[in-house]
């Protein structure tokens, strides 16, 4: 394979592993949901990733991010639709965003996306490694929450949404 050929494939694939958004491009459909949610119990893998998170800005002098429920719930969707379409997106990210504002108190939104990272240690370095994805952990946020959740063939998907109130 030659090397732009090599490059481009290499860039696509870590694309579509990892992706943080803050203002992705617009969206012209609806989003498959609006305003009923669940909050699921979170798993360790979960709690350790929140931890990750808040022990690395801490380590900057950053404050930690606060859980919140309703932040876990839109993270919980995402994920769940993510696994449904068998894809690493940020669809419907302005629904999310616009639902925190109104019903958050959110001033800013942002995420993390990744897919098929198996530890928190990993996916959080991943995310500590990619300039964009770093950007938001580091980011002028208040609080945060995350959903981890697996496919039916054991591969784990990530939405980890920010907000600033």
């Amino acid at each position: 394979m030659r090397l732009p050929t090599c490059v481009m494939l290499l860039a696509s694939i870590a694309m579509l592993t990892l992706s943080c958004s803050a203002d992705p491009i617009s969206e012209d459909f609806s989003a498959p949901y609006e305003t009923e949610f669940e909050v699921p119990a979170a798993k360790t893998i979960e709690l350790e990733i929140l931890d990750l998170i808040n022990e690395y800005r801490s380590s900057l002098g950053l404050n930690s991010l606060r859980s919140m429920e309703i932040v876990k719930a839109q993270a919980f969707l995402h994920t769940d639709y993510m696994i449904e379409q068998d894809n690493i997106s940020h669809d419907y990210f302005h629904a999310r965003k616009d639902f925190l504002m109104e019903n958050a108190g959110a001033r800013e939104v942002s995420e993390n996306v990744a897919y098929g990272y198996s530890s928190a240690l990993s996916v959080v370095t991943a995310w500590l490694e990619s300039d964009y994805h770093r950007n938001t952990i580091e980011g002028d946020y208040t609080d945060f929450d995350i959903s981890a959740e697996q496919n039916e063939y054991g591969s784990w998907y990530y939405t980890n949404i920010f907000i600033k109130k």
